[in-house]
């Protein structure tokens, strides 16, 4: 870890101090800005970094009990993107440098830290057209493809760290027109190698496609608000976007399709199935006001989550289901605001029970997303086990 942050400021230095670089910081959140003098390359340099507090109690009879709580650095990144030879030609390169962020990896990874998030090149090749090709979040649910540090809530909900398909490696074919004034139609279409983010011995079983479509009926969101948790930007004018995608996950070998355990026996022999699942959500902004929905359904192709081996003993299970999240906040003239997330959890019966949450959440944006601090408390109704209250604090740094 040590020789790779070395390696990068390095780097970094030489391309500042050997090519006549114009270097600029126009501001705190907007990163370091470095411009060849010859316009061949543009780079932005960004990091970041959450630190968190959690505190939980569990309700049993109904009084709190078995208090725990933990501090942690939530994520700490590093982000590298601009252009090549002119800005039709970008690239985008993130990395996780948190214990969170990393995660302990198998043989499937060369038993290699989990280092890099996005690695990838697009090229605008043709007016609205852009294909892209290497390592980025797949064109799934909203809560996903919003960054996690402009989230609206402390962290993403539960319909997300359960049913989301991530990342993968592969390309992405982009494209959006507008019909009539402002009507704005996006369409992505991803083919992926179907085994997530950094795995390094290949194809396990088939490709993943994933489809995409998203409209906009009143026009874009400034500042890219679609993909923006909270009214940071005040909309005068109601803006809507209504999204849908499919995600065909061929012959998955992982508990969750991109994310999860290997489903692998005690022979090392991998067992798959087809996943397929279908998102669909919405974004709603206007002046102080910012509302998100989100429906997930996620089924295997015989509709059994279940995985037998060869000598019929059960060597894993997919988490399929359904769920629903709903949440919404109002952001005051102070750049205080107040926000509620209802998440309804509803997994397979043989895979798992379903949960519901209700959270309250109370942040204050001091520089945007870009440094704010944000709280909330969430109450778990859980089914099978005592139900849950959880408290969390974080502060968000990105410069």
């Amino acid at each position: 870890m040590f020789k790779l942050i070395s390696s990068l400021v390095i780097v970094f230095f030489f391309v500042t101090k050997n090519t006549t670089a114009q270097v600029t910081a126009p501001k705190f959140g907007s990163g370091i800005h470095v411009l060849a003098n010859d316009s061949s390359f543009y780079l932005k340099l960004g990091f970041r970094f959450q630190n968190l507090h959690v505190s939980e109690w569990k309700i049993s009879d109904g009084t709190l009990n078995d208090y725990q709580a933990n501090f942690l650095v939530r994520r700490s990144r590093l982000k590298f993107d601009g252009w090549i030879h002119n800005s039709k030609l970008k690239y985008k390169l993130e990395i996780g440098l948190s214990n969170r962020d990393i995660g302990s990896q198998g043989d499937e990874f060369r038993n290699a830290n989990n280092l890099i998030l996005d690695a990838s090149l697009s090229y605008n090749f043709y007016k609205n057209w852009t294909i892209q090709f290497g390592q980025r979040k797949l064109p799934g649910n909203r809560e996903r493809i919003i960054s996690s540090g402009n989230l609206q809530f402390v962290d993403r909900s539960m319909l997300n760290s359960r049913f989301n398909i991530d990342r993968d490696i592969g390309l992405q074919l982009i494209n959006h027109h507008t019909i009539g004034k402002s009507f704005l139609i996006k369409e992505t279409i991803a083919l992926s190698q179907g085994e997530g983010r950094n795995v390094t011995e290949g194809n396990f079983g088939g490709f993943g496609y994933t489809f995409k479509a998203e409209f906009f009926p009143f026009g874009d969101f400034a500042s890219k608000g679609a993909y923006v948790g909270s009214a940071i930007k005040n909309e005068e004018k109601l803006k809507l976007a209504w999204a849908f995608a499919y995600d065909i996950n061929i012959n998955a070998v992982r508990e969750r399709g991109q994310l999860g355990r290997f489903i692998v026996d005690e022979n090392e022999t991998y067992y798959g199935k087809t996943l397929k699942t279908f998102f669909s959500d919405i974004m709603l902004k206007y002046k102080g006001l910012s509302i998100m929905a989100e429906y997930v359904n996620k089924k295997t192709s015989d509709d059994n989550p279940i995985v037998y081996a060869d000598n019929d003993e059960i060597v894993g299970v997919f988490f399929t289901g359904n769920a629903l999240n709903l949440q919404g906040g109002y952001m005051f003239d102070n750049n205080w605001e107040i926000a509620l997330r209802y998440t309804d959890v509803n997994p397979d019966a043989v895979v798992s029970s379903s949960e519901e949450q209700y959270t309250f959440g109370l942040s204050k944006f001091i520089v945007g997303h870009k440094l704010k601090i944000q709280s909330d408390l969430t109450y778990r109704n859980l089914t099978t086990s005592d139900n849950r209250i959880i408290f969390r604090t974080q502060l968000d740094v990105h410069f």
